[in-house]
């Protein structure tokens, strides 16, 4: 699965998210979603951050340059980290190209 950095993503509606201890749990809602040998999937900071951008509306371009500015961090780590949790997520179909 290729993933284009003009591309948007929203979450999928066949899973839920929800903040426990200040990680969000993604919990699937449908069989085949995610890991068979791993039904939760959590988010660090890191991946809450890019979580909480992905909306539906925004590129991942433009969720890359909110993040930079945010926490000042170089664009390219950050598209490495946006890209990486965007596939895995596409791929176990939490989340949707709109």
């Amino acid at each position: 699965m290729t993933i284009s950095l003009d591309a948007v993503y929203a979450v999928s509606d066949d899973v839920v998210a929800r903040e426990i201890e200040g990680e969000i749990i993604i919990v699937p809602l449908v069989a085949g979603i995610g890991d068979l040998e791993d039904e939760l999937f959590t988010l660090n900071e890191t991946g809450r951050a890019i979580w909480d951008k992905l909306d539906g509306r925004r590129s991942l371009n433009e969720i890359i340059k909110e993040l930079s500015a945010e926490y000042q961090a170089p664009p390219g780590e950050l598209e490495a980290d946006v890209l990486g949790l965007v596939s895995e997520l596409a791929r176990r179909r939490m989340l949707v190209a709109v």
